[in-house]
């Protein structure tokens, strides 16, 4: 089969979850004897072209305009669809599997591909085709209530707010063939929100990337100064949304027990996570923190090997983070937030613990809990990876998603040939 996969964006410009999960999607259908096509986008005209990545052929397409139009233009972003069914028009793919594209590629490009496709797949991989920013409502943090409103929408996009984006978004899924989500909660909130028939493909990895030699974790925890330190490891900005402020209070707590654990935080000094030092610095814990800066693919696996337990404490809708998958992988156990898909992932008691990143005591206790006893801290590790190798192996999911391309095309050509 040809198979072009859409992303707005995808590696090495971008390593977000969704650029990596579509990544390891159109890699492990080229293992499977697939021809795969990748179609993305770039910020400037000098980086767009045809290019070869890790054996995968990528077409880049150049577009930015002003964010404040965003909610116009990632329905109807004309440059790049002219490109798009230029390109898509060329290959003649039997399956378009569109990702993320709700900034540049726009959703009209669904349309486009059911044009020059026999197949035509969508995966949701977070809230924005129903919502303007992160799920962060009342009604969700307090109820676990999905459904958002136009007084929602209007509160987060402000005066750029577009009232009738949400219509033509729905609009526009029509043209698929098969709707995913990769998570059954985020399943359940498309589905409050009016998008409706979605089907449940959790994201996977594969598990022969999570093992590294212990030579590179020596060298990393030497890099970092936490040899011989108990280590929790923080993925991403410590930012208020992913719990970062929660887990500053912890630290307070678990640090009076264990001075020498240290809050592990894989990502730049911006702005934002500038003002959490300053915090940190208030609550005495400034030394704990150690800051890796951006570091690349590979060394982030280096990172999760060095620690003893990874935090992922969102407070908002996480919709399946990837960091619990990885860290899984790379035998950890998880304390992780009950909002969103991470309690799919994480076997309570068994491979981690799920907690209510509003409690600060309850990641204190259970960090505590595992440092406490490095037996139930390895046991949980082991059952971590068994249960990622089980449940969310990449190969399995390829074989899935191959099972489906063949139905649809099956069915939609037995159609044709009745008409």
């Amino acid at each position: 089969m040809k198979i072009v996969f859409l992303s707005d964006d995808f590696p090495p410009q971008s390593f977000g979850g969704a650029g990596i999960s579509t990544y390891d999607l159109a890699a492990g259908m080229k293992k499977a004897g697939q021809e795969v096509f990748v179609i993305t986008t770039c910020r400037k005209k000098e980086e767009a072209g045809e290019f070869e990545y890790n054996g995968l052929r990528v077409f880049k397409i150049a577009s930015d305009y002003p964010s404040k139009w965003r909610w116009y233009v990632s329905l109807y972003n004309r440059p790049v669809l002219l490109r798009v069914e230029e390109l898509l028009k060329k290959i003649r793919p039997d399956v378009v599997h569109v990702n993320n594209i709700h900034f540049y590629l726009s959703y009209h490009s669904i349309k486009v591909a059911k044009r020059y496709a026999k197949v035509v797949v969508w995966t949701g991989r977070d809230v924005m085709a129903f919502n303007f920013a992160k799920l962060t409502t009342r009604r969700y943090l307090e109820n676990f209530d999905y459904h958002t409103t136009w007084l929602d929408h209007l509160n987060q996009a402000k005066k750029r707010w577009n009232p009738f984006r949400n219509f033509f978004i729905k609009k526009y899924l029509r043209y698929a063939d098969r709707l995913f989500a990769v998570s059954v909660a985020l399943k359940d909130a498309l589905e409050q929100n009016g998008i409706v028939n979605v089907e449940i493909t959790h994201t996977g990895v594969d598990l022969s990337e999570w093992t590294v030699s212990q030579d590179s974790v020596d060298l990393f925890k030497s890099k970092h100064e936490l040899e011989n330190k108990k280590n929790i490891l923080f993925g991403g900005r410590l930012s208020e949304a992913k719990g970062g402020q929660k887990v500053l209070v912890a630290m307070v707590e678990i640090v009076k027990e264990f001075p020498d654990a240290r809050l592990l935080v894989t990502a730049n000094l911006d702005g934002h996570t500038q003002k959490m030092v300053t915090e940190a610095q208030k609550l005495g814990i400034g030394d704990n923190l150690i800051f890796t800066g951006w570091i690349k693919r590979e060394e982030m696996k280096f990172a999760y090997a060095s620690a003893d337990i990874v935090l992922v404490p969102s407070i908002c809708f996480d919709s399946f983070p990837r960091t619990v998958l990885e860290a899984m992988a790379s035998g950890k156990p998880v304390v992780g937030t009950c909002y969103g898909g991470a309690p799919e992932i994480i076997e309570n008691d068994i491979t981690g613990f799920v907690v209510n990143p509003f409690n600060s005591s309850e990641i204190t206790n259970r960090v505590v809990d595992l440092f406490r006893i490095p037996s139930k801290r390895e046991s949980f590790g082991k059952a971590s990876r068994e249960r990622v190798e089980a449940e969310f192996n990449i190969k399995s999911k390829i074989q899935y998603l191959i099972s489906v391309y063949k139905i649809l095309l099956d069915k939609n050509n037995d159609n044709a040939q009745s008409i």
